[in-house]
């Protein structure tokens, strides 16, 4: 099935061939239909969340508009994952390109990492509005809450193309047959026919960082939380406090549980049933469960949702699905041209 692949620059001829997940047909459209079904539920929850908090007001305020950025970025590097993975589960042509490959890795590691900013970002954010709720409006500032958008872009995409040059100067001279859905590190290092280990640090050192980083953000900044929750004399008060923050530790636990699992280990640790199973997790189910979680345990933005439903189902619903399908289609119709 595989071909040696040439070394040096005439890598960047050559295609690569994912294997994907199974090898049996009748598992393959159950995976199609399973996979199909969470994305069009991604994109529907993902942008029906970007909808609700850019038409209603009440959501115009920091804590949204960072849930209205992680909804763009899960939405973003799904699409990236998922409509290839689908052409390849209902067709022989398993193939994709060298650059193709690298682009899908590249936007995929890019927006992760994206993700883990966000919801450091989202973390300070309830650590200002708990901790110092009279200045929450002045420290988190419209200025701020873009710089720290920006900052979140600017860095993930900065360390992934480091990471990126790094792996697209190796030869790949073994195989061109990827053991993985998708164009990930650790599957496309093992086709190197040289020695990867300087590479790995670097990957390690730049994934290391970012997790690190948005890691101990979250932690301080919980840390906090807890100790001025627990000064709270009422029950009530406490309890209201810890439901702000249930949602994004529901979802920095999810997200973050995955990751670590699959990057923060050394090659020689690589099992392919095991990381398999996690990246189909982070890459297609997580993008499903942030807009279910952040607005089924959301009072605001449930009481918003019932309000669209209950205010006008012929206008306001009708023009939301209406947005909805034009947005979704483009994404979905790459599904029926990849070849």
């Amino acid at each position: 099935l595989g071909r040696p692949l040439a070394a040096g620059n005439d890598t960047g001829m050559a295609n690569f061939i994912l294997m994907g997940l199974t090898d049996s047909p009748r598992a393959q459209l159950v995976l199609f239909v399973v996979f199909l079904s969470i994305y069009m539920i991604s994109v529907v929850g993902n942008l029906g969340l970007i909808l609700i908090i850019q038409k209603d007001t009440q959501l115009h305020s920091p804590m949204y508009f960072f849930l209205c950025g992680l909804s763009f970025v899960d939405l973003s590097y799904s699409t990236a994952i998922t409509p290839k993975t689908l052409v390849n589960l209902v067709t022989s042509r398993k193939k994709i390109s060298f650059i193709g490959c690298f682009a899908q890795m590249y936007f995929f590691i890019s927006l992760a990492g994206t993700e883990c900013f966000l919801l450091s970002a989202m973390a300070y954010d309830r650590y200002v509005a708990i901790c110092n709720p009279l200045l929450y409006s002045s420290v988190m500032s419209s200025r701020l809450c873009m710089w720290l958008m920006v900052g979140s872009y600017g860095v993930a995409f900065t360390n992934s193309l480091i990471s990126l040059l790094f792996i697209a100067r190796l030869p790949f001279c073994n195989s061109n047959v990827i053991h993985h859905f998708f164009c990930d590190t650790s599957p496309i290092l093992v086709l190197s026919c040289t020695d990867t280990h300087n590479t790995e640090i670097m990957i390690f050192i730049l994934a290391g960082s970012t997790l690190a980083m948005s890691l101990i953000t979250i932690a301080v900044s919980y840390m906090a939380i807890v100790s001025a929750v627990l000064k709270i004399d009422s029950t009530v008060g406490r309890k209201k406090a810890f439901s702000t923050c249930a949602s994004h530790l529901t979802g920095v636990t999810i997200f973050y549980g995955t990751l670590i699992f699959t990057y923060l280990k050394p090659r020689k640790s690589y099992s392919l049933g095991k990381d398999q199973v996690a990246s189909v997790f982070y890459t297609i189910v997580v993008p499903m469960l942030n807009p279910l979680i952040y607005s089924l345990r959301n009072k605001e933005v449930k009481n918003v949702l019932s309000n669209v439903l209950s205010a006008g189902v012929d206008t306001r619903l009708t023009g939301w699905m209406l947005s909805l399908f034009l947005v979704e289609f483009p994404l979905l119709f790459p599904i029926l041209q990849m070849r």
